[in-house]
């Protein structure tokens, strides 16, 4: 303590250091979450740690000097001290505080930083869907559905073979419409089944696509008994939202199945749906709303 100040020389209470652990709370809770929350975090953590360090360095600059006794006796004026204004705002010690932690940030960040990419990044690469050929658009009669399976790598053969159910709905425009739902049910992923005839004698082949003609008028998760109706849009059972849907694209005059993505609800039928689609989301996981801010970020599918 300094015999000339009027209060033992410690800091004074702040929020700033409340602030940025919550900063870095939300940034810890945004890798597991979504990178918004991860941005927000960081924003979060950088305003407070910055009025943390002005705040710390402001207090160290601060002198309170108290009127006392010369130790030298009466009228002795004793040792000149510069008055506040002329003093070093920040002395050594200051400095070597804020370098200290500064560079301990840097290396923390240099050793954490890849650990992290080692983690993570593996869960975002070489995981993009490759386009598949269906086959030229004629094995699709219109307003009919058929079974569609394929192998999405053919390289690891059976085991990535694929089942949707595609639909062709005529021309929108000039372009052919199609809807292509995928068979995974979204309540717990188990394999939707069409609720109709499905003619297994009729089906055709081109490569590894097989077509069986089928005439559902929904479908149905024998699993836990969800049920959609034939746009994909749940009906009944447990399912949080409609069935996924798949990309498409015609090359060539062929059908090819892209990327999924996901579908909160279907409003109309066949090429005049209005499709309310978002981003690829897991069974169970909703897929609007503010709830699906809650469910883990997604890889690239």
């Amino acid at each position: 303590m300094d015999p000339r100040r009027k209060t033992p020389h410690v800091p004074g209470p702040s929020l700033w250091p409340v602030g940025f652990a919550i900063g870095v709370a939300v940034a810890l809770l945004g890798l597991v979450v979504r990178w918004q929350i991860i941005a927000l975090g960081i924003v979060i953590a950088l305003i407070f740690g910055i009025l943390w360090i002005r705040d710390a360095a402001g207090r160290r600059g601060i002198s309170d000097v108290a009127e006392v006794e010369s130790e030298y006796g009466p009228g002795h004026p004793g040792p000149t001290i510069p008055p506040p204004s002329t003093r070093d705002k920040y002395s050594r010690n200051v400095f070597l505080e804020l370098s200290t932690l500064g560079v301990g940030g840097i290396i923390g960040g240099l050793v954490t930083l890849p650990a992290l990419g080692f983690m993570i990044g593996p869960a975002f690469l070489k995981q993009g869907v490759k386009d598949h050929d269906l086959g030229p658009v004629e094995n699709f009669p219109q307003d009919a559905f058929v079974v569609a399976t394929y192998m999405s790598d053919p390289a690891q053969g059976e085991v990535s073979r694929r089942t949707a159910f595609v639909r062709y709905n005529g021309l929108l425009g000039s372009q052919p419409s199609f809807t292509i739902i995928s068979n995974h049910c979204v309540h717990l992923g188990c394999p939707v089944q069409p609720n109709g005839p499905v003619y297994d004698k009729q089906s055709k082949t081109y490569g590894d696509v097989t077509l069986i003609p089928a005439k559902p008028s929904g479908f149905g998760c024998p699993c836990h008994g969800g049920q959609y109706d034939s746009e994909g849009n749940r009906v009944a059972g447990p399912p949080v939202r409609a069935l996924d849907r798949y990309s498409f694209s015609i090359r060539n005059g062929h059908l090819y199945v892209g990327a999924p993505y996901s579908v909160a609800k279907v409003e109309g039928e066949g090429a005049a749906a209005k499709i309310h689609k978002n981003s690829y989301s897991f069974p169970g996981e909703q897929a609007s709303g503010i709830e699906s801010w809650l469910y883990p970020i997604q890889p690239p599918n």
